[in-house]
């Protein structure tokens, strides 16, 4: 890996899906870290996972980047990896693809920058990743937990999506 590559290390969790939830993000860039994290009173592990990425990204203060980011998730590796992402955004997520409005917002935050995703063995020996884990579940746990505003919407009805 180049040193002049950012690094993420990301992780989601929640408590019951639905449930609260917390994402944990590690940024690296040339010998120095930053941790990122944060809570919600309702959400999704999937929209946790989504979320750290996006926190991630939403950190940096320019763009052209060569980012690797690694994460347990193989919803969130593949997608892009394998290219769903892109299907979805050509089909405007026909047949009730979940989570559009986080997809949409990562989407953004990645123009401008290589990006490739690497899956990661959750909960075993990588440190990184289980650093991410602790941030998750911490912020999971905490108190004044932010409100995941379109997922509540939708699962109080005032949306055709389900759960994801």
């Amino acid at each position: 890996m180049q040193t002049d590559t950012l690094v993420m290390y990301t992780d989601g969790a929640s408590r019951g899906n639905p449930g609260p939830g917390g994402y944990g993000t590690i940024l690296m860039w040339k010998g120095h870290a930053k941790e990122l994290s944060g809570g919600y009173r309702l959400t999704t592990n999937n929209r946790m996972e989504l979320m750290a990425v996006i926190a991630g990204l939403q950190a940096l203060k320019k763009k052209g980047l060569s980012i690797q980011i690694f994460s347990d998730s193989q919803y969130i590796v593949n997608a892009i990896e394998r290219g769903w992402l892109k299907n979805w955004i050509a089909t405007n997520f026909k047949g009730g693809k979940k989570n559009k409005d986080l997809w949409l917002k990562y989407f953004e935050l990645a123009k401008g920058n290589m990006i490739r995703f690497v899956w990661v063995r959750g909960h075993a020996d990588n440190p990184y990743n289980n650093r991410c884990d602790e941030l998750a579940t911490a912020a999971a746990d905490g108190k004044n937990l932010l409100v995941d505003e379109e997922f509540e919407n939708i699962a109080s009805g005032n949306d055709n999506q389900m759960f994801n």
